[in-house]
Formats: C-alpha cells, structure tokens, sequence
C-alpha cells in the first residue's frame, strides 16, 4: 500500500516545480529555499485538498 496517494504526489511534485523556478512562496511570503520546506508545504496542500497523507510529526 502507498504511503502518499497520487494527489499528494502531484501536489508534492507541483510545489518542487515552483521552487526550482524560484516561485514558491511561504506562509508569510519569503521565497522558499530550501527542498524540505517545499515538500512540506506540497504535502500541506494536499491535506487541505483531503488527500490521502500521513498525520504530521509532532
């Protein structure tokens, strides 16, 4: 069984997109630099769409 369902992949892969273009921006509008914030935010993205992801670590 896939841990990430195909959403949240396409989601996931959108975001990396942005940032390589340099487009991807965080919550208080700074440019995003680093891969594991744009994969977060991927992965946030799709929990608001209701995708299939694993609950966040705490």
């Amino acid at each position: 069984m896939a841990k990430y369902s195909k959403k949240a992949q396409e989601s996931v892969e959108e975001a990396m997109h942005k940032y390589k273009r340099g487009e991807l921006k965080s919550g208080s509008g700074k440019k995003v630099r680093s891969k594991k914030q744009a994969v977060a935010i991927g992965l946030s993205e799709a929990r608001e769409k209701g995708a299939r992801v694993p609950k966040k670590k705490k």
